[in-house]
Parts: C-alpha cells; structure tokens; sequence
C-alpha cells in the first residue's frame, strides 16, 4: 500500500513551469508533499482517491497561485557597510572615476569588510536575505569578492553558509576572488592571481566553503587569461565555474565560460552572436541582471532575441551588491527583466525558477513535477503573471514551504 502523502494542497493555480501548457498551469490543482520532496501534482479531479485518505492534512487554497520556490542565482549578499553616500554623489554630478580615486567604489566595500567580523556581516547580512525570503525566494547563490584575502573570503563564505542554516534555506556559495584587484596588490597584478589560484582556492575549497567559482572579466576587472588561470585550478579541484562577462564590453568571456562547461555567464549586456552560439553549444544560462542595468542607467540591452533564437536558457538574478544593484526583491527583477529587456513574464518567471536552478546545477527544484524537491511558494494572487506586473507589495506571498516543511516568509 502507498503510504499516506504528508500534506496535501487542493484547490490551488499552480504554475508548474512542466508540460506543454503556458507557465504549465493547471487550474483547479493539486499538489502532494511527502518526506521533503513533491509526491504528486496534477488537476483535482485526477487524484487518485478521496483527500482525507491520501494524506495527514489537506489544506485547501481557495484558488492561490502556487508556484516553485524563487531560485536568486547571482547575489553578493554578504558585505560590510554601503554606498548610499557615492549614489548620492553620483546624482549630484560626480563620476564614478572621481569616486573611485577618492577612495570609494569597490575599494571602499573591500575595507568594511575586511574591517567587520564574523558576527557582524551575519548581522549586516541577515535582513537583506530575510527581505529576499519574504519576497519568495527559497534558493540563494551568494559570492564571496569583497575581502580578496584568505581570511576575509573565508568569513564571507562561512556567513554565507551560516546564513542558509539559519534561514533554513538552501544557500550555494561561489568564490569570487577576482572580483577586484587588492589594494596591496595595486602594482603586481600576476601575484594577486597566483595567490588566488595556489592559495586562496585550495584553502576555502579544502575546507568545504566554496559550491562554485567566479570571475570578474572585464576591462576593469581580469583579462580572458587570468581568468583562465583561476579556471583551470577550479577544474582540477573539481568545482564548476561561471563568469560575470561582458557587461560593459566583450572579451569573448562567455565562449571562455562555455569552453568549461560552465554554469552561467551573467550581465551579458555585450554578448556577441559567437558569444551566444558557445553558449547555447555548451548549456551555459544566460544570468540577466536588471538591477544593475536600471541602477548604472545602462542603456545597451542584452540580446535577447539572439539568445531566444538560440535557444540559450535564460534565467534572472537580483545581483543584490552595495555599489551597482541594492535590490532585494526577485520579484522586482522579474518585473524589471519585462519592462527594460523585453522578456515575457513567462519567460522573467522560467528565470527565477526553473532555469535559475539551472544557473546553480540544480536540478532538483525550479519545477512542481514529482520527485522535485517540496520548495514551493503559495502568492495571494491568481494568476502568474501578477508576480511581474505589481511593483512592490509586501503581502503578495501567503507562505512557503522548503523542503516540504512550513516556513513563515518572515523567516
């Protein structure tokens, strides 16, 4: 005899993002949870019995729109301080060159945090993922980048992982040692990379703190053959790589990331069509980042259509950071990834779901199919694409459930 389904949701919308039907909807559904995982889905009237005999409680939802857990794939959640104060210089004329050389910029977020303990990034960090788990989210990446020590990395990483248990979410961490030259380093480039590459990887790698690695290729960041160097270590340590590439120009970063295999390339704001098609040859997702579209005022869309054409997943990320996209709302990216880049809201929710698992080599959540894991999101609302068309709200999620367990969305 099978035995009893731990929970049973009836009377739900439930946007499957499985199947052939838009947003896989299915009107009138129902959905089982049992031992952690999703034990069956499907319209109500195919359940295979009477509720009350399938399972320990049913609840029913009066109609609620039932969705995956959100899934933040690119997040650097974990820092010390902000830069409230360079936004408003910006705005009253100063360049981010100007910033910079005064002492602010990324340079001024490497301080704090180097200068914050343990204990206090926890504390700086945990409302800002709270407001993240309010808004939907389940699932969160969140990158080292902002300590370009070993010391600092590694308490980044460890709140990062204290920050998932706290939470009783699913935090994935990702190395980003080039994110920015050091300071101390300011006049030996090679021996920063090296360092990064023969000591600080291994290290934070050996010690189980690191999911994935990252990379910074850009004009203003590392050139293809750094990066590569920080790759090819990745690689032998076993540890999947993904890269932040052409934002602001192209250095053919993203046929780099695809020759590895690699998860994802984000922003992507100059993509080439060659960039594209070593994408979509390797299943590397395309990670769009509104926020730091909308946030720089960039004006060079992504391209969109070539990544469509291609058939490249695309999947959309919040880039929380204190300096070039202070957003805490996925829901928000969604909508922004409709309104600024032209996605649909089936394709800006794929994005947060389904192919933002992907982005993280997860493949067991993003979907409500059986034998995916039981995170899902239940939303005071009707219909999917109300998640992208309201701007803000803070009672649009009624609750979550995370590895089949309840979970108040205050955390």
């Amino acid at each position: 005899m099978t035995p009893r389904w731990d929970h049973l949701l009836l009377d739900a919308t439930l946007a499957t993002f499985a199947g052939d039907q838009p947003y896989g909807l299915i009107r009138d559904g129902a959905l089982a949870l049992h031992e952690g995982r999703i034990a069956w889905v499907g319209p109500r009237d195919r359940l295979p019995g009477e509720p009350t005999t399938l399972a320990t409680r049913v609840d029913y939802l009066g109609g609620a729109l039932v969705t995956p857990g959100l899934v933040d794939c690119h997040t650097h959640l974990v820092f010390g301080g902000n830069r409230a104060h360079e936004f408003d210089l910006r705005l009253n004329g100063a360049s981010y060159e100007e910033i910079a050389r005064a002492g602010g910029g990324i340079v001024s977020t490497v301080k704090a945090t180097r200068e914050a303990s343990e204990d206090e990034l926890f504390a700086q960090a945990l409302p800002r993922a709270h407001a993240l788990l309010a808004d939907g989210v389940t699932t969160l990446e969140i990158k080292s980048g902002y300590g370009l020590d070993t010391d600092t990395e590694r308490r980044m990483l460890r709140v990062a992982r204290r920050l998932g248990k706290a939470l009783g979410i699913t935090v994935r961490t990702t190395f980003l040692g080039l994110h920015a030259l050091p300071p101390e380093y300011r006049d030996d480039r090679d021996a920063y990379v090296a360092q990064v590459c023969d000591e600080m990887l291994p290290a934070l790698a050996s010690e189980g703190l690191v999911d994935a690695v990252d990379a910074f290729c850009e004009g203003i960041g590392f050139a293809p053959d750094e990066t590569r160097r920080v790759f090819d270590r990745a690689t032998q340590l076993g540890l999947p790589v993904k890269l932040h590439a052409e934002q602001l120009s192209d250095l053919d970063g993203a046929a780099l990331v695809a020759r590895y295999r690699g998860l994802s390339a984000d922003h992507l704001e100059y993509l080439s069509d060659s960039g594209i098609r070593a994408m979509a040859e390797a299943g590397t997702v395309a990670v769009l980042l509104p926020g730091a579209f909308y946030a720089l005022r960039e004006t060079r869309l992504p391209p969109i259509a070539g990544l469509r054409a291609q058939g490249v997943p695309m999947a959309i990320a919040t880039d929380c950071n204190p300096g070039t996209s202070p957003l805490l709302s996925l829901r928000l990216a969604a909508g922004m990834a409709c309104t600024l880049f032209r996605l649909t809201p089936e394709e800006a929710l794929r994005g947060v779901t389904v192919n933002a698992a992907r982005a993280l080599g997860l493949d067991d959540r993003g979907t409500l199919a059986a034998g995916q894991r039981a995170d899902i999101a239940v939303w005071n609302l009707r219909e999917p694409a109300e998640l992208c068309y309201w701007i803000g709200g803070s009672h649009l999620l009624r609750e979550v459930f995370i590895g089949g367990e309840w979970l108040s969305p205050e955390g």
